[in-house]
């Protein structure tokens, strides 16, 4: 099949996307290159090309046809991140189908009911254990790995010939995402091709990526972040990569030697760890050196932050620093990385700032699911700590006289899948989406976050706490593995904290204190109690993209809260 045939006039390849399929069909003709995904067989990273790429996507599209499924109709996705995924879901753009992720950590019966609330009439599954969760819930069942009672993925390609050309619109839905939910039931979120495409292009434009860029995807495809990711790495050209797995992303980052990456602030604040304990281990002139080359690296990245040429003494250091110290950290992650992606969460200042010194380059940018989902980002030659970025191209954003962040543009959602009432809770008839989030806008419009509205606690004397910026602070420091605040609508603050391996209680109390001394007096923490198994996705206490789901564990832990406030003061 050649690549041509994906468009229907050679002109579209200098044309703008109106839709996702549009999306794919030009990117595959502007950038025919040979290795447009790489993926992991038999022990080495394999080019696939835009050819193969393309052959495939159609391939699946006639699958779905021959199924009889089109414009209209909704086929989820229960799997890990890889080839498979981007195929189907193209695919799906292709023929108008609006695709469902679907989390691979999630139980079988939050499985089920997406499936059920969304009307999936077709499921692709990664594997047996993927499988099991859902057979007999959808009529079609297509495994990408073998699997019992479900058709393998290789005959599926080879139902069909040619997929029909279907009439998408902009309007049609493209996908529904199911939020992970910190409470309450998972809402589907309807995002329209238009929402997604918008999103893209105007992210481009602040990222500047190309097609010398080589994207390591690790975050959950079923999560809106790494989606939209990866949509615009494959618009501008790059070649993408999806890791093996999760706990094998930092050997897939010494392999492939990425330049861009997308991550949640958990996964910075384990390098920071990691580095951080890896250093207090070695001996005082290691120490003293290392820390020699991050003030030096510090030092060089404020200048380059503020766009300001660096001094020709400092220069000379970080020559040094860089032989001596700096290189050896950067070739941890391969050595080409230019620029980590930060999302998903607030990031700590410290973590960045850390990391900074290291010789890396952190974007924090802000968004939710139901914005498409970017709202800011910091540009890479222009970053200000501590802020998640101005608004991207585009996005309009206010402050309501409360706090709350509101949004407007053309990637904010349609609405929440059968739910009327919570999509009018949220989105107002003049466009404005209601973030939920607490923040403030500087005087060049960079957007600082404070936390989550929802999440700020209230003590019995009327005085707010907003609980994040506390948890990131004790999690800083190496005795301390997660912790959550709680006290709402108690006398004082307390927390429950997860201790590292080998820490004890007065490792814990040393954490508590160093936080508390920056702290105003009734956000101190007045006690904690030690909980010794983390938080996890399967006990129920966090979501798949690693927040905590504090009505969980407050449910979990209601015996050992209740402890801290018997005594009182």
């Amino acid at each position: 099949m050649n690549v041509a045939t994906l468009s229907a006039t050679s002109e579209a390849v200098t044309a703008e996307p109106r839709t996702l399929g549009d999306l794919f069909r030009i990117s595959i003709e502007r950038h025919p290159r040979p290795d447009r995904f790489l993926r992991k067989a038999d022990g080495a990273w394999r080019p696939v090309s835009a050819a193969e790429v393309a052959r495939q996507v159609r391939a699946c599209a006639a699958g779905l046809a021959s199924l009889g499924l089109g414009r209209g109709d909704r086929v989820a996705i229960l799997s890990y991140n890889r080839l498979e995924w981007a195929v189907a879901d193209y695919a799906c753009q292709l023929l108008g189908i609006a695709d469902v992720p679907i989390y691979s950590t999630l139980p079988a019966d939050q499985c089920e009911y997406i499936l059920r609330d969304s009307g999936s009439k077709a499921i692709f599954v990664e594997n047996a254990a993927q499988a099991d969760k859902v057979r007999g819930k959808v009529p079609h069942l297509v495994s990408f790995d073998d699997a019992p009672g479900a058709e393998p993925w290789a005959r599926f390609l080879e139902r069909g010939a040619e997929p029909p050309d279907a009439a998408v619109d902009p309007e049609d839905i493209a996908t529904l995402i199911y939020t992970s939910g910190t409470t309450g039931t998972p809402k589907g979120v309807i995002l329209t091709h238009r929402n997604l495409v918008s999103n893209v292009v105007s992210s481009c434009s602040v990222l500047r990526c190309g097609e010398d860029d080589v994207l390591l995807s690790f975050l959950p495809l079923s999560h809106s972040f790494e989606r939209i990711m990866d949509y615009a790495l494959f618009w501008c050209g790059a070649s993408i990569a999806h890791a093996e797995h999760v706990d094998k992303v930092v050997a897939n980052m010494t392999e492939l030697r990425p330049t861009v990456m997308a991550a949640v602030p958990r996964f910075y604040e384990k390098v920071y760890a990691k580095v951080r304990d890896g250093v207090a281990k070695k001996g005082a002139l290691a120490r003293a050196l290392f820390e020699w080359s991050r003030r030096a690296g510090a030092a060089e990245a404020g200048f380059r932050r503020r766009g300001e040429p660096v001094p020709l003494l400092l220069r000379w250091r970080m020559g040094i620093a860089r032989w001596l110290v700096l290189s050896k950290m950067q070739a941890v992650v391969g050595g080409r990385m230019r620029v980590f992606i930060s999302g998903g969460g607030p990031l700590s200042r410290d973590v960045a700032e850390f990391l900074y010194s290291l010789g890396f380059t952190i974007c924090e940018g802000y968004g939710l699911t139901e914005t498409s989902p970017v709202l800011t980002l910091n540009p890479r030659r222009a970053v200000k700590l501590g802020t998640v970025g101005p608004a991207i191209p585009g996005v309009e954003l206010k402050i309501a006289p409360d706090g709350e962040i509101l949004a407007r543009g053309p990637n904010i959602m349609k609405g929440y899948l059968n739910k009327p009432e919570e999509t009018r809770a949220v989105l107002g008839e003049d466009g404005w989406f209601a973030t939920g989030d607490i923040g403030e806008l500087d005087a060049e419009g960079y957007l600082k976050i404070t936390d989550r509205k929802k999440d700020l606690l209230k003590t019995s004397g009327g005085k707010y706490i907003a609980p994040q910026p506390i948890e990131n602070a004790l999690k800083l420091h190496a005795s301390v593995v997660n912790a959550v605040v709680i006290g709402d609508r108690q006398k004082f603050a307390s927390a429950l904290v997860v201790p590292a391996p080998g820490a004890g209680r007065d490792d814990v109390q040393k954490a508590v204190d160093a936080v508390n001394s920056g702290l105003a007096h009734h956000e101190q923490l007045k006690k904690f109690e030690l909980v010794e198994q983390d938080f996890t996705i399967e006990g129920g206490e966090l979501t798949p993209t690693m927040k905590v789901r504090r009505r969980v564990v407050e449910k979990k832990y209601q015996a050992l809260i209740e402890s801290i406030y018997a005594t009182g003061d």
